[in-house]
């Protein structure tokens, strides 16, 4: 199993940024994924979630109304789609697949 995040970096205030995972050595189509972070200081939290189909997605309070999560099961990708960003928002993504299965973790920063 292996899952790759890229698309993080720098980004201003206000910007935006998308975060895309590339999954490989599983059925991708059959499992939920998910977005964490984890911010110096912080515990890991859980970001956003998306259905096997893509159908429901959940997001935590912090992040609803600027990040989306999506998933292309041809490509067997998932994104995570983020406007409006905060200095809270910095931290390192995670992407994460079935069990305990995790990616190596992308640096978002946002500063001006």
């Amino acid at each position: 199993v292996q899952l790759m995040e890229s698309g993080g970096g720098l980004v201003q205030p206000g910007g935006s940024l998308t975060l895309s995972c590339a999954a490989s050595g599983f059925a991708f189509r059959l499992y939920a994924m998910s977005w964490y972070r984890q911010a110096p200081g912080k515990e890991r939290e859980r970001v956003a979630t998306i259905t096997s189909a893509g159908g429901t997605t959940y997001y935590a309070d912090s992040v609803k109304g600027h990040f989306t999560i999506s998933r292309d099961n041809a490509k067997n990708t998932v994104n995570l789609q983020m406007s409006s960003l905060r200095d809270e928002d910095t931290a390192v993504y995670y992407c994460k697949g079935p069990s305990e299965y995790w990616g190596q973790g992308i640096q978002v920063t946002v500063s001006s």
